[in-house]
């Protein structure tokens, strides 16, 4: 019976959220009283809370988590600098006499700056604002031009090197481990989020030439829809002074994870000084902009770390209601044996996904269900990508999916929000057409790091 109250609990707290209270509050409250009346009636042994201040401990002491802050550090240099504003202007200089040119460009920048943040809302309202007025004033589609900001704006939730990745390696290597004891394997083999990464990289480079063939794909057959914009060819020095130092920066993070020479962590410093360099070096670092890129950088940085210390609290009272136990007889009892669980593990986040942002599903789902998971046979590399796009397309999926709405906050009045909708629509065939690609062949996020581990 315990097991249900937990289920109550998961429900209660995806209500509150619902009804706009704030998440860390949500889950850390909502735990605190069920595990109150679970102590008062006898059905909750309170011992599990006592685990708490090891959990927060572990939180403090885990080095991989250190290149959260040094991730949003770098994607908000990037952004308060200019220097996006800047690259889509040389990318558009370059691509944008071509018919679906402007498209191109406003799909390789925005996937530099998904890079550079990982976060979904930041994005779309930065090429929102940028690109969206140009598309539109170049006699671009509505629904085209829309969708393929809001499609650009979510791939920071799958290329590397990404807040969004950071978060969901590292939970997937303590629900790996967990796997492996529960199997009694006690010399258990790690997965780090360097990995995940190294995985990501070809199922988010296809995503991109997927978006961008279908964008030529409009220009070439409908040209009315994606006409070449009218500019001025940029000089070679002045393209050159656009495009090479972001580049540059993004190469040197993720090559030098990439090639084994530094951590995540030192990866993300590395880029993050880069980015303040950089920023630095095109007269756009002031003290004023300073303190305002540290403030943005703290208050982002404390959203996730209280949402952390939130979700490890629920996780325990969620475990010591007997939800995991639950959970775990659930998935047996399915047909289709672990493929069935994982289509349905699958399905629950990309619902959950409408009322969730990834930190949440991150922080609270995927430790309930991926240890589970893990020790059914799943690969932990696989499983996390499937996971990344699964949220992806949430976040894409009308009426709900969170790129809609941020789009719909910066896009004129003007813009009716049916062509939005529409827009969206080929994206979300697209990141389908992935997913399936990798649920037939997984070699296809999993066979890259297995070679470099070589």
């Amino acid at each position: 019976m315990s097991g249900y109250i937990a289920l109550l609990m998961f429900a209660a707290v995806c209500l509150l959220l619902m009804l706009g209270y704030p998440v860390a509050f949500t889950l850390a409250g909502t735990a605190l009283a069920f595990a109150a009346g679970g102590i008062i009636a006898g059905g909750f042994d309170p011992s599990f809370l006592s685990a708490l201040p090891g959990r927060l401990f572990g939180t403090i002491s885990n080095t991989t988590l250190i290149a959260v802050p040094l991730f949003i550090l770098m994607g908000v240099t990037l952004e308060k600098s200019r220097v996006a504003e800047e690259l889509l202007d040389s990318m558009s200089r370059v691509f944008g006499r071509l018919r679906g040119g402007l498209g191109i460009s406003v799909i390789l920048v925005g996937t530099l700056l998904a890079a550079s943040t990982g976060i979904v809302g930041a994005t779309v309202v930065t090429m929102g604002l940028l690109s969206l007025p140009s598309m539109l004033k170049g006699g671009y589609k509505p629904s085209l031009a829309t969708g393929t900001i809001c499609a650009t704006g979510t791939l920071g939730q799958i290329i590397p090197p990404s807040i969004a990745l950071v978060l969901l390696g590292d939970v997937l290597s303590n629900a790996y481990q967990q796997a492996q004891l529960a199997m009694n394997i006690f010399n258990p083999k790690t997965v780090s989020v360097g990995d995940l990464f190294i995985g990501a990289l070809f199922p988010g480079l296809l995503l991109v030439a997927l978006y961008m063939a279908y964008v030529l794909l409009v220009a070439w057959f409908r040209p009315e829809h994606a006409p070449p914009a009218e500019q001025e060819p940029l000089p070679g020095h002045a393209l050159l002074k656009g495009l090479v130092p972001p580049l540059l920066l993004i190469a040197v993070v993720l090559g030098s994870i990439l090639a084994g020479a530094a951590t995540p962590t030192e990866a993300a410093g590395v880029g993050a000084v880069g980015a303040l360099l950089l920023a630095l070096a095109k007269g756009q670092m002031d003290v004023a902009r300073l303190r305002e890129v540290a403030r943005d950088t703290m208050e982002v940085t404390c959203m996730v770390f209280m949402i952390l210390i939130g979700a490890a609290l629920f996780s325990l009272v969620f475990r010591g209601f007997g939800g995991e136990e639950l959970i775990h007889h659930f998935f047996e009892g399915l047909p289709g044996g672990v493929l069935g669980a994982t289509l349905v593990v699958m399905l629950i986040i990309f619902l959950l996904g409408f009322i969730l942002d990834f930190i949440e599903i991150t922080f609270v789902v995927v430790p309930i269900v991926g240890p589970i998971l893990l020790a059914m046979g799943l690969d932990p590399i696989w499983l996390g990508i499937m996971i990344a796009i699964n949220l992806q397309t949430s976040f894409l999926t009308p009426p709900f999916g969170f790129a809609l709405f941020y789009l719909r906050g910066v896009a004129p009045e003007s813009l009716p929000t049916s062509a939005i909708y529409r827009g969206v629509i080929p994206f979300i065939l697209i990141q389908l057409l992935v997913l399936a690609t990798l649920w037939v062949w997984p070699d296809l996020a999993t066979w890259l790091p297995a070679q470099l581990a070589r």
